[in-house]
């Protein structure tokens, strides 16, 4: 294993860390959920699109059979992106962040409500450690629930299901020999096209009008580095890189970054308990991802 592909996945973290400097500022801007996932997703057609061409054309060919999971990956996404930027835009960064990153315990439940799949004891005490560092994340044991929005928790909790969705479709469309670049071209497309009658384009225009270079690159910047760099990373890294180690690096990547830039960017200073609920929650994920030993 070359260790250059260990930064790929961390990088990726970072990357969807990011996400919430550019959905504030946009939500600043006047733009409202809805446009902001056409920007970010049909601008983002265009680098998966490059990566395509570099990696194999092949990619793009597809059977009819494909659809309906491609479907439910495109809902998935919608449901994830609309959530986690309304949890962005009213709790913390860290916060959203790390109830995003609890999908792999939504996955365990729904795997063993759905398909019978064991709960190790392991997996329980990670998800009871998980469960607990955000309990302690969210301040409660600190302040009054009020002055954090009960909606902004829900809507991460939502982000979090709809990931695990996700990642079990998206699974099962590897699983039938797709790549993650064909699942994520033809389910952003098909998310562009869809969101085209509730996309404000007056509101893009008049963004752009402010400062047209500026936004512009910011546009790109915006759906290059919250939404496509990291999916080709975390995709190249697990080619080369066992998927538990890169599952570690991400999960412990993005809640750190998403702290940095909500500390740098808007002073969200976390309390010593908020602290420690996210480092233990961290601990948690990263346990859990680590694969079991087989004898």
């Amino acid at each position: 294993m070359k260790k250059i592909y260990l930064i790929l996945p961390i990088l990726a973290g970072i990357m969807f860390g990011s996400g919430g400097v550019f959905v504030r500022t946009l939500i600043a801007n006047g733009i409202d959920s809805t446009t902001l996932l056409f920007l970010r997703f049909s601008i983002a057609i265009i680098p998966i699109m490059i990566a395509i061409f570099i990696t194999d054309k092949n990619l793009l060919k597809i059977d009819l059979k494909d659809m309906p999971l491609f479907l439910v990956c495109g809902i998935s996404i919608v449901g994830l992106n609309l959530c986690y930027n309304e949890s962005m835009g009213s709790i913390p960064l860290s916060l959203a962040a790390v109830l995003l990153s609890l999908a792999p315990i939504y996955v365990l439940v729904i795997a063993y409500f759905a398909f019978g799949e064991k709960i190790t004891n392991k997996k329980l005490i990670c998800m009871t450690l998980a469960i607990l560092g955000c309990i302690l994340m969210t301040g409660v044991l600190e302040t009054s629930l009020s002055d954090l929005p009960v909606y902004g928790i829900v809507a991460g909790i939502g982000a979090g299901l709809f990931w695990a969705v996700y990642l079990m479709t998206s699974k099962k469309s590897i699983e039938n020999g797709k790549h993650t670049f064909t699942i994520l071209i033809y389910t952003i497309t098909f998310i562009s096209i869809g969101l085209l009658p509730f996309t404000n384009f007056a509101d893009i225009s008049n963004f752009i009008s402010i400062n047209p270079v500026l936004v512009v690159i910011f546009l790109l910047m915006h759906s290059t580095f919250s939404f496509a760099l990291p999916y080709i990373f975390s995709t190249v890294s697990l080619e080369h890189v066992d998927s538990g180690i890169a599952s570690i690096l991400l999960s412990g990547a993005e809640p750190f970054a998403a702290l940095i830039f909500g500390l740098i960017f808007y002073s969200e200073v976390p309390t010593l308990l908020m602290s420690c609920g996210f480092i233990l929650t961290i601990i948690a994920m990263m346990m859990l991802s680590r694969k079991e030993k087989v004898n």
